[in-house]
């Protein structure tokens, strides 16, 4: 990939995804489950970009929301109706009737008190609302704490017998119709076995609830498939697919998986500019375009993206900071490279997901352009936001 070309033709801070590597990363997890029925639904929160949707929509994949704004991005981006699913833990009585009104394939529920907003909202549309249940199985993910969702003290699902008094529920009402069960318990997962673990308790649950005559047509297992940022281990897909259907037992449900990341994370790099370098006693810092509004993760988790300079010489440990008035305004701490000059390029990977979507208009930064590569060509897909579309919900008040 030629970056400088790139950065002279959209400019820094610059997003790059490389749309082959999406299809090959789809490819690679749908053929785990060719032997079964299956739908790979994207989590639109990782890249909710509308060119990438397209594609992925394009490939026969379904979409995993949590928000209604999700839901219509992918609708707008071509999915079919059938393969969305709407999540969250907390949904408007406006977004619940939205939803119900597109017809999507489910609204998963994420407490009893949901379900009955979701009820009274069907019934007073005249609707029965498909409906699934996020069962907390209470399986520790070993992940990091701010993505784990699969504990009880995680906001996330319901428990074991919370989840049959709303199955049981749903099944006597007139305007649900429970046609789901999942399960998610975090993201970034290099070990798949607490993924089967979470996968044979929710199985042991489908498992009774069709014995009480509750049809459950779809078995979701949720995402949080990890990739490798630095040394991180891979999941064997093979044997993460063998796990579930394993689990499964011979039930016959469609298996539902809802990865983001593993789409799109190492699809996607960052493209900055220094600024300049800089010493504060022994410490030094380089100083990009790009900050954290453009890439928020190192600041909230202490992530680590690998940061590669686009010229040789000898490496010293350095800061590589953003413009923003935060201390917390970092890419990457201790990152060894050579010594750089005002224009040199960087390049941030492993950005495609959980980049540009959690960036921000934070000390009124414009967002970053977003370009797609494929077949070897280039096309912007994002413009680069300008100060005029910073304000322009504003501009009329003052």
């Amino acid at each position: 990939m030629d970056y400088l070309a790139l950065a002279k033709k959209y400019q820094t801070p610059l997003y790059v995804y490389d749309f082959d590597h999406i299809t090959a990363q789809y490819e690679r997890l749908k053929k785990e489950f060719n032997a079964r029925k299956s739908l790979i639904c994207y989590a639109v929160k990782a890249n909710s970009n509308l060119s990438l949707l397209k594609h992925i929509a394009t490939l026969g994949g379904g979409f995993d929301c949590v928000s209604i704004g999700e839901v219509k991005r992918a609708l707008l981006a071509g999915a079919s109706s059938y393969k969305i699913i709407y999540s969250g833990v907390g949904k408007s009585d406006e977004e619940i009737k939205e939803a119900l009104n597109l017809d999507i394939l489910m609204i998963n529920l994420e407490s009893f008190a949901e379900m009955q907003r979701v009820e009274l909202i069907a019934k007073e549309l005249g609707k029965k609302a498909r409906i699934s249940v996020r069962v907390n199985p209470n399986v520790d993910p070993k992940t990091h704490p701010y993505i784990s969702t699969g504990l009880h003290e995680n906001k996330f699902g319901v428990s074991i017998n919370e989840a049959r008094k709303i199955y049981l529920h749903a099944h006597r009402s007139d305007n649900l119709d429970p046609v789901g069960i999942h399960c998610h318990i975090g993201s970034q997962l290099s070990d798949i076995s607490p993924v089967i673990e979470a996968a044979n308790i929710t199985s042991d649950l489908l498992r009774e609830l069709r014995a009480a005559d509750i049809n459950i047509k779809f078995f979701d297992i949720g995402g949080g498939i990890g990739i490798r940022y630095s040394d991180e281990n891979e999941p064997n897909l093979y044997e993460y697919a063998q796990g579930i259907l394993a689990a499964l037992k011979g039930q016959d449900a469609t298996i539902v998986c809802e990865p983001g990341r593993f789409i799109v994370g190492n699809s996607g790099e960052l493209i900055t500019q220094v600024l300049y370098e800089k010493t504060n006693g022994d410490k030094r810092f380089v100083i990009v375009d790009a900050a954290m509004n453009d890439l928020l993760r190192p600041s909230l988790y202490e992530a680590y993206h690998e940061i590669i300079a686009l010229k040789d010489g000898d490496k010293t440990n350095c800061d590589v900071v953003g413009p923003i008035c935060e201390s917390g305004d970092f890419l990457g701490k201790n990152i060894k490279l050579p010594k750089l000059e005002h224009g040199d390029m960087l390049i941030i990977k492993s950005a495609g997901a959980y980049g540009y979507s959690m960036s921000s208009n934070y000390n009124t930064r414009g967002r970053a352009a977003q370009v797609a590569i494929e077949g070897g060509k280039d096309r912007l897909i994002g413009k680069r936001e300008s100060f005029e579309d910073m304000i322009q919900n504003e501009r009329e008040f003052i």
